[in-house]
C-alpha cells in the first residue's frame, strides 16, 4: 500500500519491554547480560543513547507513547485510572489510514492490573464518564478465567489484541486462555501477586526473586513470542501494511525467570552499582526514607536493598532479559522467513527503568535518577547500516516518528517531535530538552511522598522539582553519576536559577491546548 504521496508504506514492529533500564542490555554497555539478538538489531539500526521517558511510571508513559502527549494532557497521570476511551493515538491514526494494527502482550492502558492503588474521593468528580459501564474493564484479569472475552475493536486503535496482563509468573488475560488451550494445569496459573505464591525456589532475602512453578512453555515471554509469530504469519497473506506492538511483561518485578533461565547467572557474579553506597546526604527527604526501608509484602514498595538482594534480583532479571532476547531472535527470523524484513521498521524500547541499587535504592517511584528515566531505544529501518546518536529523544517522540514513517499526518495536540531526521543524520538534533512529569495521587495517604514531580533535562543538567518544594540539580557532564545535588548548599546558584527558569518555560510549553472533536 502507498501513502498519499505515492510512497510505499512500511510495516512497523514496536517491541517493548517493561521496567527495563537502558544499561541492562548489551548495546547499552552491559558486558554481563547476553542479548545477541537485540545487539544485532542495534548494530544495524540507530541507537539513541539519551532516550528518556515522559513519565517513569507504567501507565502514564505507555499512554504517552501511544498519544505523543504528556500525561497531564492525555489524562492518565498515574496507575489508578485508565486512559480515556476517546483519545486519539498513533495506532488509531494508522488504522484509519489503512494499516492493520495489533497489540500482543502487555497493554496496561487500563488499570485492571493496578486497581489496588485506586482511592475513592469523598468529593464530587471533576468530570463524568459518558461511556457505557465496563469501558475500562477489558484488562480485568478475572474476566478471562471465566471464558473467552471479545474485546471491542479497535482498542485504542488496535484492530487485534491479545493481553498478557500480569507480571512475573502471573498467567492472565488471553495468555491464560492460550495456556489452558495448550494443556496447562489451571491450578498452576496463578492470577495474583504476593509472597504466598508457590515457587520451586525462592530467595530467603526478598520474596520477589524466585523460580516459578509455571514452566517456560507457558510463561508470558513464550506466549508473546509465539502469538506474535502467529499473527505475522496470518498477516503475511494480506497486502495492507501493518503495525504490531509486541509487548513483553518482563523484566518488571517480581523476578521469576522460568526453568533454565533462572540459573542463567549466579548472583555472586553480578556487579553492584558504583553509587550503591551513596548516603543521599543532599537528596530529598523521601529518598532518604526509601533507602532505610526494607522489602515488604507490598509488591511495588520502593526500598533500600542489601548488596545481596541487588545481586539476586540482577541475576534473575538478566535471565528474564535473555529469554526475551531469544524470543526477539525468533520474531526477527520469522520476519525474514515470511519475506517481510525488507518492508519493516523495527523499534525496540521500554516504558521506564528501575533503580536496581543505584544510590542504594530499588524499584521506582518519585525518583528521577537515570536508572528510572533512561530507556533503551533502537530504530532500525530496512536500509539502515548502524549508528549511535547522543541527541535527546523522548517517549513522546515515538508516535510522531511512526506517523511520519508511514506518511500519515500528525493529529492535534501531539507534543513530541519526529526522530526521523536523526535516522538520516545521527549528529543532528530535534530537541534541546526532555520534560518529564510524575504525579502520585496516593500521597494524600502517604504524606512522606511528594504528590507531584517535574523534571527538565538539558545539556546543562537535570533539574527536578518536587511537590514538597525540594529541588535537585545535577550536572550530567561533570557528575554523570548524579552524586552532587547542586541545589543543596548553594553550590551553583547560577545553574540552579537558569534551569529553574527553563523548567518554568517547559511547564508553560507543555500546557495542553488541544481541542476535542466538534460535532
Amino acid at each position: 500500500m502507498t501513502d498519499a504521496g505515492g510512497t510505499q508504506q512500511p510495516n512497523i514492529l514496536l517491541i517493548i519491554t517493561d521496567q527495563h533500564r537502558a544499561d541492562h542490555v548489551g548495546f547499552g554497555g552491559n558486558t554481563v547480560v547476553r542479548t545477541p539478538n537485540l545487539d544485532a538489531l542495534a548494530a544495524r539500526g540507530t541507537v539513541f543513547d539519551r532516550a528518556l521517558v515522559a513519565n517513569p511510571i507504567c501507565m502514564p508513559n505507555r499512554s504517552s507513547i501511544l498519544t505523543g502527549r504528556v500525561p497531564s494532557a492525555h489524562g492518565c497521570i498515574f496507575n489508578d485510572r485508565s486512559l480515556a476511551w476517546n483519545v486519539n493515538t498513533f495506532p488509531r491514526a494508522l488504522h484509519d489510514a489503512g494499516y492493520q494494527t495489533a497489540l500482543i502482550g502487555k497493554s496496561h492502558l487500563q488499570h485492571g492490573l493496578s486497581r489496588n492503588v485506586f482511592r475513592e474521593s469523598d468529593q464530587a468528580p471533576a468530570t463524568f464518564v459518558t461511556e457505557p459501564a465496563g469501558w475500562d474493564a477489558w484488562e480485568n484479569a478475572e474476566r478471562y478465567v471465566e471464558g473467552p472475552v471479545a474485546v471491542p475493536s479497535p482498542f485504542y486503535g488496535f484492530d487485534h489484541v491479545e493481553f498478557s496482563i500480569g507480571h512475573g509468573d502471573q498467567v492472565t488475560g488471553h495468555h491464560y486462555r492460550w495456556a489452558v488451550e495448550h494443556g496447562a494445569d489451571p491450578a498452576m496459573l496463578g492470577q495474583q501477586w504476593g509472597p504466598g505464591r508457590p515457587a520451586k525456589r525462592r530467595s530467603d532475602e526478598w520474596w520477589q526473586v524466585y523460580e516459578p512453578i509455571v514452566p517456560e512453555e507457558f510463561y508470558s515471554t513464550t506466549f508473546v513470542t509465539a502469538r506474535t509469530i502467529d499473527w505475522l504469519q496470518e498477516t503475511s497473506r494480506n497486502q495492507a501494511p501493518w503495525m504490531l506492538q509486541c509487548s513483553f511483561p518482563d523484566p518488571h518485578h517480581p523476578f521469576t525467570p522460568p526453568g533454565r533461565w533462572f540459573d542463567a547467572h549466579l548472583p555472586d557474579d553480578m556487579p553492584v552499582s558504583k553509587t550503591f553506597d551513596d548516603p543521599l546526604t543532599d537528596a530529598p527527604q523521601h529518598l532518604q526514607a526509601f533507602q532505610k526501608m526494607k522489602p515488604s509484602d507490598n509488591v511495588v514498595q520502593m526500598f533500600g536493598p542489601t548488596r545481596s538482594q541487588v545481586q539476586q534480583a540482577t541475576a534473575a532479571e538478566y535471565g528474564m532479559l535473555e529469554m526475551i532476547d531469544a524470543g526477539v531472535g525468533r520474531i526477527l527470523e520469522a520476519l525474514e522467513r515470511l519475506g517481510m524484513a525488507d518492508d519493516t521498521v523495527v523499534v525496540f524500547t521500554s516504558d521506564h527503568g528501575d533503580m536496581f541499587g543505584d544510590h542504594g535504592l530499588m524499584l521506582k517511584g518519585t525518583m528521577h535518577y537515570k536508572g528510572c528515566i533512561r530507556v533503551p531505544l533502537v530504530i532500525a529501518r530496512p536500509s539502515s547500516s548502524g549508528a549511535r546518536t547522543a541527541a535527546f529523544a523522548s517517549s513522546l517522540d515515538l508516535a510522531q516518528t511512526f506517523l511520519e514513517i508511514a506518511g500519515v499526518p500528525a493529529f492535534d495536540g501531539m507534543q513530541g517531535t519526529s526522530l526521523t531526521p536523526l535516522l538520516d543524520d545521527p549528529a543532528a538534533s530535534v530537541r534541546d530538552h526532555i520534560y518529564i512529569e510524575e504525579d502520585f495521587p496516593p500521597a494524600t495517604i502517604f504524606p512522606i511522598l511528594p504528590s507531584k514531580v517535574r523534571t527538565l533535562v538539558t545539556d546543562d543538567g537535570r533539574i527536578t522539582r518536587y511537590g514538597t518544594g525540594e529541588v535537585e540539580v545535577y550536572d550530567w557532564e561533570g557528575d554523570p553519576d548524579e552524586r552532587v545535588n547542586l541545589a543543596a548548599g548553594d553550590r551553583d546558584p547560577k545553574r540552579v536559577a537558569s534551569l529553574s527558569d527553563a523548567l518554568t518555560g517547559a511547564l508553560v510549553d507543555y500546557s495542553d491546548t488541544a481541542r476535542p472533536e466538534r460535532e
